[in-house]
This record gives structure tokens, C-alpha cells and sequence, in this order.
């Protein structure tokens, strides 16, 4: 079968578009109990599923976290501003982090900025990044254009069924060895970050 490149492209650049955050105005400012945050959060980021039935935040998902000290236990069974933006926090980073990792970012966060009364707090600091958000998705779609006019160069010898098929497999290619050196780059980063035995815990053996 034939791709219409121009049909794909459109296609893939769409869909990234489409690709929302959670706003800081638009998180309650009042405390919420568990159901109320899975909904808040499902409704939110339902964008991001692959498929209809996944589920972007649950119950359980919500207890493995405190219990991997990931997010502040709640007060009185109920959740505040501050825990549904770690939690946003940890729903982007879980895909591509360790546990570990994830604890080595966001336990010192916490522990400086959670319910803080300082002048700088966990809300200000996720503004202040996903402020960045627009000119990201700029750059990211002009990325993968660049990308894929560059896979369409490849395989020129074979015939067109085969084309259409390694064209698709050398852009796939691209995208996976950019995200695969992002991660090796992201994960020598937190290594250099300073070491706290209370916010770092060794590795459990496996």
C-alpha cells in the first residue's frame, strides 16, 4: 500500500498538537479526595492515551507512589494543589525514568517546595516550566519534519511496497535514537546531581 507522505505527515503532526498540559489555573484549589483526583487527572491528560480503555492515573498507581516515596502522604485522605503537580510530574517521567530516578528529582523538590510558605513554591516552579511548553512543540514538530524528509531519501533502490515500509522503519529509527540518547543524557545528569542519603536511597538488589 502507497503512503501519501504529505497525508502521514499531517497526520503525525496533528496529533502532537493535540497533545495538552494541565494549566496551573485549571488544578482545584481545594483539597480532593482520591476518586476526585484520578477523574481530574483521566480528564485532563486523556489526550495523551494510546488507546481508549488505558488508564492515565489510578488508585493503585496513586499508593505505589507514596509508598515509593514519589509523592507526601495525604492529609486526612485528601490531596492538594501540590500533589496533583507531583503527580503530573511523575506521570511524564515514569515513562522514560527509573524509580529511583524519579526519587532523585522530585524528593528534593518536596522537601523544599511542598506546601512551602516561601516566596518560590511547587506551583510557581511548574509555571515557570511549562511556560516553555509552546516553543518546545515548535521545535519538536519542525524536528520531526526534518526527520522524516530525511527518511524519504532512504531505500531508493528497492521497490515502492518495500519503500514505504523501510522509509517508515528508518524514521522510527531516528525518533528512537534521539529519545534513547535524551534518556542516557538525562540519566547522567540526575548522577551528577548531589547525593542525600535521606532523599536517595540505595538501590533494593534485585
Amino acid at each position: 500500500m502507497t503512503i501519501d507522505n504529505n497525508d502521514f505527515l499531517n497526520s503525525i503532526l496533528a496529533s502532537l498538537s493535540r497533545i495538552d498540559y494541565i494549566k496551573p489555573d485549571e488544578i482545584p484549589n481545594i483539597e480532593l479526595y482520591m476518586d476526585q483526583v484520578t477523574t481530574f487527572i483521566e480528564s485532563h491528560l486523556k489526550s495523551s492515551k494510546r488507546y481508549q480503555e488505558d488508564k492515565v492515573l489510578t488508585k493503585t498507581m496513586i499508593n505505589n507512589y507514596a509508598k515509593n516515596n514519589l509523592l507526601p502522604p495525604p492529609v486526612k485522605k485528601k490531596y492538594s494543589k501540590e500533589h496533583i503537580l507531583m503527580l503530573i510530574y511523575i506521570y511524564y517521567f515514569k515513562n522514560i525514568l527509573s524509580i529511583n530516578d524519579i526519587q532523585s528529582l522530585l524528593n528534593p523538590l518536596a522537601e523544599k517546595y511542598f506546601n512551602t510558605v516561601d516566596e518560590l513554591n511547587l506551583e510557581d516552579i511548574y509555571s515557570e516550566i511549562f511556560s516553555l511548553e509552546k516553543t518546545q512543540i515548535d521545535v519538536l514538530m519542525q524536528d520531526i519534519i526534518d526527520k522524516y524528509n530525511t527518511s524519504k531519501e532512504t531505500f531508493g533502490q528497492v521497490n515502492e511496497e518495500e519503500r514505504d515500509f523501510l522509509t517508515l522503519f528508518s524514521f522510527i529509527c531516528m525518533l528512537s535514537f534521539d529519545v534513547y540518547n535524551k534518556k542516557l543524557l538525562i540519566e547522567k545528569i540526575i548522577d551528577m546531581l548531589p547525593k542525600d542519603k535521606a532523599t536517595n536511597p540505595k538501590k533494593k538488589s534485585q
